[in-house]
């Protein structure tokens, strides 16, 4: 018997590999039996004209999706066809194709990217760094990488190469965002020195170590913390506007209701409402996209309970300035 396939899942056709020059890889391709499922999420990504994005060089970027959530899979399988087509068609195919162009180093999605995503990054490195120039530092050390100057092989090593479209890329762009975060933590603790300039211990080094550094606390915490902003950027203006009300300029139900028009029962009511929906989303985005247990969930609640230097301020304020123009 020969040896099993690297990746069972997909094949090249034969005119590719005629087309294909000595020592080229031909792009791979899905067999007939997913064309239709294929095309769907060709239409459904609706790359503009000017990125440049070619169906062949999208359908390549599913092969990859496919092969990195169904390594074992197998064609011959009517079950392993039929959920790889179910798993093609969630995906979210506009940002894959914006992904994959991007990493092709076309300039109209580039700027596409940045118009679009670059404010919601540095909101997002934000409230994972805390303070304003470690936001700008976290969020602005991935632009290199994402643009992708490092090359490999010979061409471009883009980071947008691990996106596969399972999460929207903003919920992947936060995670991307907490991973360094981690990352750049455990770094400075490796580096940073244990003794000042006079040979003392330092004090700030021996506070900082005790309890220990907890790298899954700092992981779990800034998870949280994207997809809590991520939940309070989904709200609604009126319903972020009465958690401005009471969280940060510290209301009464009554005034907030003499503000907004309502009685402070329908006020506590929808209060209410809006914590349970913004929780919801918050252990949806652990759950569905940051791939968390549910024990894990709990975990990043836990930690939350205890020391977390969340800025609710920050995040609400869009819904504070809004009063500007009138509560609604």
């Amino acid at each position: 018997m020969g040896a099993r396939p690297a990746n069972p899942v997909v094949s090249a056709s034969p005119e590719d590999a005629r087309k294909a020059s000595p020592g080229e890889v031909s792009p791979p391709r899905f067999p007939d039996s997913l064309a239709a499922a294929v095309e769907r999420c060709w239409r459904q990504a609706a790359a503009p004209a000017e990125w440049n994005l070619t169906q062949a060089e999208f359908e390549a970027a599913l092969v990859r999706s496919v092969a990195q959530r169904f390594p074992d899979a197998q064609l011959e399988s009517r079950s392993d066809a039929k959920a790889i087509e179910r798993y093609l068609d969630s995906l979210h195919a506009e940002d894959l194709a914006l992904a994959r162009a991007c990493s092709a180093g076309n300039d109209a999605a580039w700027q596409f990217f940045m118009m679009r995503f670059r404010p919601d990054m540095h909101r997002a490195a934000r409230a994972i760094a805390g303070g304003k120039e470690a936001a700008r530092e976290l969020a602005d050390s991935l632009w290199a990488d994402l643009y992708g100057l490092r090359e490999s092989e010979g061409r471009r090593k883009s980071l947008f190469d691990y996106f596969h479209g399972r999460s929207k890329l903003s919920t992947w762009l936060h995670a991307v965002l907490a991973q360094r975060h981690v990352d750049e933590l455990r770094r400075a603790r490796r580096t940073e020195p244990l003794e000042d300039e006079a040979g003392d211990k330092r004090r700030d080094i021996a506070v900082a170590n005790d309890p220990p550094f907890d790298p899954e606390r700092v992981k779990c915490l800034a998870l949280l913390q994207a997809a809590l902003v991520a939940a309070l950027g989904a709200l609604e203006p009126r319903e972020r506007l009465r958690l401005a009300y009471y969280y940060v300029d510290d209301r009464t139900l009554a005034e907030i209701g003499r503000l907004v028009g309502e009685h402070e029962a329908t006020v506590s009511r929808k209060l209410e409402r809006a914590r349970r929906e913004v929780r919801r989303r918050v252990e949806a985005e652990l759950r569905d996209n940051s791939k968390l247990s549910e024990a894990q969930v709990g975990l990043c609640f836990e930690y939350a309970r205890g020391e977390w230097p969340f800025d609710l301020t920050e995040q609400l304020r869009p819904g504070m300035q809004d009063r500007a123009m009138g509560p609604f």
